[in-house]
């Protein structure tokens, strides 16, 4: 009985040494309006993007700006508005930033992505030099699917994820528009001489790959691979490895349904000439910003594993790969911490998180030594 006693007392012990251990969740910055992106500026404040087209500047335990000056007409419906941001990797020097927003048409009855470059005024208080560098063509009467994550690679140039509108899905497949794909730019918004359509008849050439629904998750790594998620229909979300030139399948293929039920495309989830994900969620997850942790802040477990937000179940996923890149981890985290629209590592190595509804950014605390 004794002994007993004492397994039990040791159990319990451990389990609530674990829980007490266990990652948590601090706010670092309160009352936004429906925030969508975060950088970092290197002075340690943020720069967060709220989708009715404001840009502000926040420091950990303060409140949010003023809205920065300057940011041009958003059309803030639907999913659209003001939504991705990034920091140039030569911020310091340059004080450029961009960002990407659903932009109007000159008469407002359309609009599309469209991605941008400023300067950040010294005081944080302005954008000059204000140049929209990329708009995905054509425009397009919708409020849904702009996709609009930004990544910059090693070599500088930039990628940009797009949706295709829900009503141009058809058009994910073909190469003389922007619909579903993900598109490859110089800084300046000039075309790259080795993308991989650049010298196809009838291509636009900004298009990098194609086949793509909804991505609102895209990130390089260390070794400097792209990597982008996207929401599938009803059913079938995808995290995919992207390699340029390549069909990633929407909407002949997909693990998903029509909303309410129904086949898309061929009804078939593999085609030949049409990749495969390397992770697929069904039900759907509707996940929203994306990382592959390099810091080893969190421990050798979580080092190298992907993060991603969950829209509709509010909890962040963490994924690791094998060497062959097959799921090897996958784990809930913070189970209703709420609508998680960005995922981000900042310079100090650790995970900050975009919670939509809570109007919030929160920083994920490691585990006490």
């Amino acid at each position: 009985m004794r002994h007993r006693l004492v397994v039990s007392l040791v159990a319990a012990l451990g389990c609530a040494l674990a829980h007490a251990q266990s990652p948590q969740l601090e706010t670092v910055v309160d009352g936004l309006k429906t925030p969508w992106g975060l950088a970092f500026l290197p002075d340690g404040q943020f720069l967060v993007t709220e989708r009715d087209g404001t840009l502000r500047t926040a420091k950990a335990g303060g409140k949010p700006s003023a809205p920065i000056q300057g940011v041009p007409a958003v059309d803030a419906q639907g999913q659209g508005g003001l939504l991705d941001v990034i920091t140039d990797s030569d911020f310091a020097r340059n004080r450029a930033v961009y960002f990407c927003f659903s932009e109007p048409s000159a008469d407002k009855k359309t609009n599309s992505t469209a991605l941008a470059r400023a300067k950040l005024s010294d005081d944080n208080k302005r954008l000059t030099d204000v140049k929209v560098i990329f708009s995905q063509q054509p425009k397009m009467d919708s409020k849904l699917h702009f996709g609009c994550r930004i990544a910059e690679a090693p070599d500088g140039k930039l990628f940009l994820s797009l949706g295709e509108r829900f009503k141009g899905m058809q058009s994910a497949q073909t190469l003389d528009n922007h619909f579903g794909k993900i598109v490859r730019v110089g800084k300046d918004g000039s075309v790259p001489a080795d993308n991989p359509f650049a010298k196809t008849a009838g291509a636009l050439p900004e298009i990098w790959s194609y086949g793509h629904r909804n991505s609102q998750g895209l990130t390089v790594d260390a070794q400097g691979r792209l990597w982008e998620h996207e929401h599938g229909p009803q059913g079938g979300d995808e995290l995919n490895l992207i390699t340029p030139k390549l069909n990633y399948g929407w909407p002949v293929i997909t693990y998903g349904e029509n909303y309410g039920g129904g086949k898309i495309g061929d009804g078939i989830a593999a085609k030949a000439g049409m990749e495969q994900p390397i992770v697929k969620w069904v039900p759907s997850i509707a996940p929203s910003g994306l990382v592959r942790l390099k810091s080893a802040k969190y421990g050798p477990a979580w080092q190298g594993s992907f993060f991603i937000g969950s829209l509709k179940f509010g909890y962040l996923e963490r994924v690791k790969l094998d060497a062959d890149n097959r799921p090897a981890e996958q784990e809930k985290l913070f189970a209703d911490a709420g609508r998680m629209r960005d995922v981000r590592e900042g310079p100090d190595g650790l995970l900050y998180l975009v919670l939509e509804g809570h109007g919030r950014v929160v920083r994920v605390k490691p585990t006490a030594p």
